[in-house]
């Protein structure tokens, strides 16, 4: 049951969402060279890997030209991935 609640809820959220995602999405590809999404790899529970997409926000292949960790004046950072950044949840 509680399957059913996320799934619809979640289809719900997307489909009313959708209209800002499509936007951010124009935005993203329009300012910076390079797709819409970045698309990782995280580890979640119990360790297992799961793959992660989320709107790039730092230039294209960031992860290997610079520091680990990313602070505010980062030079790989798009401007339109400063403000995703500062209003991210």
């Amino acid at each position: 049951m509680k399957r059913v609640f996320d799934i619809i809820f979640s289809l719900v959220g997307l489909i009313t969402l959708s209209p800002l995602f499509i936007i951010i999405a124009v935005i993203v590809a329009t300012t910076s060279p390079g797709g819409v999404f970045f698309r990782g790899v995280r580890v979640g529970q119990h360790g297992n890997p799961f793959r992660i997409y989320k709107f790039r926000s730092m230039i294209k292949d960031a992860e290997g030209k610079g520091k680990w960790n990313v602070g505010d004046n980062d030079d790989r950072i798009t401007p339109i991935g400063q403000h995703l950044k500062k209003y991210k949840s």
